[in-house]
């Protein structure tokens, strides 16, 4: 192996791929990425502290640009500044990128997360209706929650409405969905009670009908 190829290899570093996707998605933009990643590379060399100026000076942005955007990366709890006591008392200071790491791989979990609960409101639905779900029916599930906001244990709750019913389609589940949003029903809790008092109601006037009102059904005690 050749000097130019060990300096090739000497000189990598190890930087979190994932950073890279979801930078944006911490609410970093491009120069921010910029100054974590020098600040990354300054640490490795020994400088655990480096100044706006020696940050900026490997970048295209002034010096006061480079003092904002490290106080609106601490402000947002991605980059904190530790105390430590090193020799003879002496106080120094450095740059932790720990807040950073720990946002950074929490979100991707709670999106993993996420993703499985919407993968299983699919598979909840194939298995009421006995049968793979249509490019519509997928479609129509996905603008639920993407559109709507729909929370998952909503969609649920009218799901089994519509079972309750005897009327498993998604033409009916949407109707249930958007009476719901009108009277401002945003829980599953909310929906239950909904459909209790629905019900109930459904049921005094069922009653009503098969036995109407007849004053001759009733013993007028005040006439005896």
């Amino acid at each position: 192996m050749n000097q130019n190829m060990q300096y090739i290899l000497h000189d990598q570093i190890n930087f979190p791929a994932l950073l890279i996707e979801k930078f944006a998605s911490l609410g970093l933009n491009e120069t921010q990425l910029a100054i974590i990643l020098q600040i990354y590379t300054a640490q490795r060399k020994g400088n655990n502290f480096p100044t706006p100026e020696e940050i900026a000076e490997h970048l295209t942005i002034s010096n006061e640009i480079c003092t904002n955007l490290l106080r609106q990366l601490i402000q947002k709890d991605l980059l904190s500044i530790e105390e430590d006591q090193a020799d003879h008392n002496i106080i120094k200071e450095s740059y932790s990128l720990d807040p950073l790491w720990k946002k950074l791989y929490t979100v991707d979990q709670k999106v993993e997360k996420i993703d499985n609960k919407i993968g299983e409101v699919f598979q909840k639905f194939e298995r009421e209706f006995g049968r793979p779900l249509s490019p519509f029916e997928i479609e129509m599930i996905n603008n639920w929650l993407d559109e709507d906001n729909h929370d998952i244990s909503l969609i649920y709750a009218a799901l089994r409405e519509a079972v309750l019913m005897g009327k498993v389609n998604f033409k009916y589940i949407d109707r249930i969905l958007i009476e719901w949003q009108k009277k401002g029903i945003k829980s599953s809790l909310q929906a239950q009670q909904s459909s209790k008092s629905f019900h109930t109601n459904q049921q005094n006037n069922a009653v009503k009908k098969e036995h109407p009102y007849d004053k001759s059904l009733y013993y007028n005690w005040l006439e005896e």
